[in-house]
């Protein structure tokens, strides 16, 4: 399975209309222009099709597929692209805000609906005007990668992007109302993922899984993309100050290593598709910064339990913790 991607994403700038249909037509422009960049998966805003459309919602939530999803899943069917197409929806008889994913055929691949909606009544018993409150956070495998989604008021609830990072998302979606700033930079670097934000207001980011922004929109451009391997990890720079410099004379222009020393950590993603991760791991003898603060729970717990931590027989051995080697 190949890896890499390259990822699109948008923003609404405000523009927004009085019908479903207006909403629609001008999202639309958006994803043709997105489209044109020959992404392998573009998201969508948050609910876009409904925000500030006059009706109740139950008037105006769609059904999967409805006429949204279709009009949406011809243009994935047509340039080959996952499409993530956040909605209000109505199923099993209740209302949901969710993200409808749209694999490349143009198919259904998958629901993610909003775990954490926002009240919309001072005392806390209706949520986004009739939004039920979904109970999971599920990851999707695509021929890329892992992902998974949060829309808008979940980035207040760290425990679901814990929960995704546990599953093994290597790229998090943010579809949302807001730009939603700072924490999403955080989320990316606590877990070392990729988070892609779609917004409705004007910066949808992309952020690397060391928390920094590789691309953002704004008012006048809405529309980024960004080319990205989901088979990459970080290493924390302890035990591994000579693995970059040892990657880049092995591997020249095959491989990009990021190096961020205020964090002490290097981001390693590979550039050629006949290059992995896990076989640059094996040769240069190093592990993810989640194993090695993994390898300090474990010890940890032990000395807690009043036991010695047992030995652990780590991929950089003994070289020096602090220093190069050759």
């Amino acid at each position: 399975m190949c890896a890499r991607a390259r990822v699109a994403t948008v923003c609404q700038a405000g523009r927004f209309y009085s019908s479903v249909e207006e909403n629609r037509r001008y999202v639309m422009k958006l994803l043709d222009l997105a489209l044109r960049q020959k992404p392998d998966i573009v998201c969508l805003p948050e609910a876009f099709t409904t925000v500030s459309v006059p009706k109740p919602l139950s008037e105006i939530a769609e059904p999967v597929p409805g006429p949204t999803t279709e009009m949406f899943a011809k243009k994935a069917k047509e340039h080959g692209c996952y499409i993530i197409c956040p909605i209000k929806t109505k199923r099993d008889s209740k209302l949901w805000n969710s993200a409808v994913i749209i694999d490349r055929s143009g198919e259904i691949l998958g629901i993610y609906d909003k775990v954490h909606p926002v009240t919309s009544s001072s005392d806390y018993t209706v949520f986004e005007n009739g939004v039920t409150p979904s109970g999971e956070a599920p990851v999707f495998d695509l021929d890329f990668g892992r992902i998974g989604i949060q829309i808008c008021f979940d980035i207040c609830f760290p425990e679901t992007w814990a929960e995704l990072a546990e599953k093994g998302a290597k790229l998090v979606f943010w579809p949302s109302a807001y730009n939603g700033g700072f924490p999403l930079q955080v989320y990316a670097f606590l877990h070392h993922y990729y988070v892609v934000s779609s917004v409705r207001s004007d910066k949808s980011r992309i952020i690397d899984p060391c928390g920094r922004i590789l691309a953002q929109t704004d008012w006048w451009v809405n529309v980024i993309y960004r080319d990205i391997n989901l088979d990459y990890v970080v290493a924390h720079y302890d035990f591994n100050y000579s693995i970059p410099d040892k990657i880049l004379k092995a591997y020249p222009g095959r491989v990009k290593v990021k190096s961020y020393t205020d964090d002490s950590l290097f981001l390693v993603e590979p550039i050629d598709d006949s290059i992995t991760t896990k076989q640059l791991q094996e040769e240069f003898g190093f592990e993810s910064a989640a194993q090695y603060f993994q390898r300090h729970r474990e010890a940890y717990k032990r000395i807690l339990e009043g036991k010695p931590p047992l030995p652990q027989k780590a991929a950089h051995g003994d070289r020096p913790q602090y220093a190069k080697t050759d």
